[in-house]
């Protein structure tokens, strides 16, 4: 009987996965036409490229025991206390032009942070909870692949927005160079695609 149980626990896992899948690649075409459509103007605005092109410079001589220790001081405040790391970027420019391209887009953006050369967030719409974007795949298969890189991920359900996301990655370019300078990422609210 158990034995039952627990083949009939698999097999229904394996659909589920199957189901998400499906479900992730029915939405490709739909976040590719927003990507082209909308998103690729607003990652390219002034705002975006002068603010990473800003922050590159102050990154660039940085060493990888730096980024450790930076991001290991951002994922210390997400958990309370001092919040001075992480309200300096959540009240800069670039971060308030993406709480309103966020908000402008009503529900359909979950979040949106940009990174620079280094992977480190540079503005975002809302906390997120590392600082060091730089070790995982929406950075290094954007702004390591080139100006033209997107990456669109699965989709799953966030429990900070209570909502089916995928995560779209694009590389942010420098207009005089055609170049990766560094990468955003955008939350997409895929129940609102239907």
């Amino acid at each position: 009987m158990i034995r039952k149980a627990v083949s009939s626990f698999v097999a229904i896992a394996a659909f589920a996965g199957l189901a998400s899948t499906a479900a992730a690649n029915d939405y490709t075409d739909a976040i590719q036409k927003m990507v082209d459509s909308d998103m690729r103007n607003w990652t390219q605005s002034e705002q975006v490229v002068a603010a990473v092109k800003e922050q590159n410079k102050k990154s660039a001589n940085l060493s990888q025991s730096d980024i450790d220790s930076q991001d290991k001081k951002w994922r210390a405040e997400t958990a309370g206390g001092d919040q001075s790391m992480i309200n300096s970027v959540l009240g800069n420019s670039l971060s308030a032009y993406l709480k309103d391209v966020k908000n402008n887009a009503q529900g359909l953006y979950t979040e949106i942070f940009v990174m620079d050369m280094k992977g480190l967030n540079v503005g975002q719409s809302d906390v997120t909870s590392d600082y060091w974007q730089g070790d995982e795949a929406k950075w290094q298969k954007t702004y390591g692949v080139g100006p033209s890189a997107v990456l669109i991920d699965e989709v799953e359900f966030d429990d900070s927005s209570q909502t089916y996301q995928s995560q779209v990655s694009l590389a942010v370019v420098d207009p005089d160079t055609n170049q990766p300078i560094g990468a955003v990422t955008i939350g997409v609210n895929v129940e609102m695609l239907e």
